[in-house]
């Protein structure tokens, strides 16, 4: 159904197979300036196949992904960097060996002269130290290794990467797992006040009370097509669960989503239905 207002990322129909496996069956996905919106579903819906398409790291068999009304060819990472995309992985991709202000700069180190390859390590820490300042990241020492600090910080350095090139999207994957109650707070602010600088922020998560806390809206796959969409302030986590497993009738999938119209024909986003 038509949006109000053009959607800052869009994904229309994406098809994705994997000899006979159909891991994306003409998906569609939204997400919009300054919001945070939820992907969610069961093992094996096509969540982790969506993400890498959406940020360059697979290509789609078809399909059309649009930024702010546009197509777009996401061939690899880097296409999505350029358009202004960032992902925090699960595995956070970090260098252990390394400090914070190195692994902010991975792949984009400062040097004082380039073709000899000598890197300007006050500027980068200086522009590190400011980065989680505007996060909210505090860290006793960003020349500390990477692997002497807590889980959480250790997101957080991961988060600040992200947010300190993304001028538009960030993919954040499962960024709370295996964290204490104190350290998934805290990351969860982080993602707020990610948002509330205008960048989108998708959010995949297993999570549903977090899910719930965090997102403006909720979409939700299963079988590899999106089924459902949500208003975050409008559901709970029963409908979240039913919608993911299939338990919901379609009306009761219907909830209205937060740029107003309906879940969608059939209450699964995409006038087709639910199965």
């Amino acid at each position: 159904m038509p949006e109000e207002s053009t959607p800052l990322l869009e994904a229309r129909d994406l098809v994705k197979r994997y000899g006979q496996v159909q891991a994306l069956d003409e998906a569609n996905f939204t997400a919009g300036e300054g919001e945070v919106t939820a992907l969610i579903g069961d093992n094996g819906a096509g969540k982790s196949t969506l993400v890498k398409s959406l940020a360059g790291a697979l290509r789609p068999d078809s399909g059309q992904i649009l930024i702010s009304g546009r197509p777009v060819t996401m061939s690899s990472p880097l296409d999505a960097r350029a358009a202004g995309i960032e992902t925090v992985y699960q595995d956070l991709a970090l260098a252990p060996d390394l400090d914070a202000a190195a692994n902010l700069h991975l792949g984009r180190e400062i040097y004082w002269f380039r073709p000899l390859r000598i890197l300007n390590k006050p500027e980068m820490r200086r522009r590190a130290v400011t980065a989680f300042a505007d996060l909210g990241v505090e860290l006793r020492d960003v020349s500390a290794p990477v692997a002497s600090l807590s889980g959480g910080q250790r997101q957080s350095v991961a988060v600040a990467r992200a947010v300190a090139y993304a001028s538009k999207i960030i993919f954040m994957d499962e960024p709370t797992a295996a964290l204490g109650v104190l350290q998934r707070e805290r990351v969860l602010d982080n993602i707020r006040r990610v948002r509330d600088r205008g960048i989108a922020v998708v959010l995949i998560s297993h999570n549903m009370p977090e899910v719930l806390s965090v997102a403006d809206r909720v979409e939700v796959l299963r079988m590899g097509r999106r089924v459902a969409r949500f208003r975050a302030a409008d559901a709970t986590v029963e409908q979240l669960v039913g919608a993911m497993t299939g338990a919901l009738t379609t009306e009761e999938a219907t909830v209205r989503s937060g740029n107003g119209d309906s879940a969608g024909e059939n209450g699964n986003g995409d006038g087709k239905d639910a199965a």
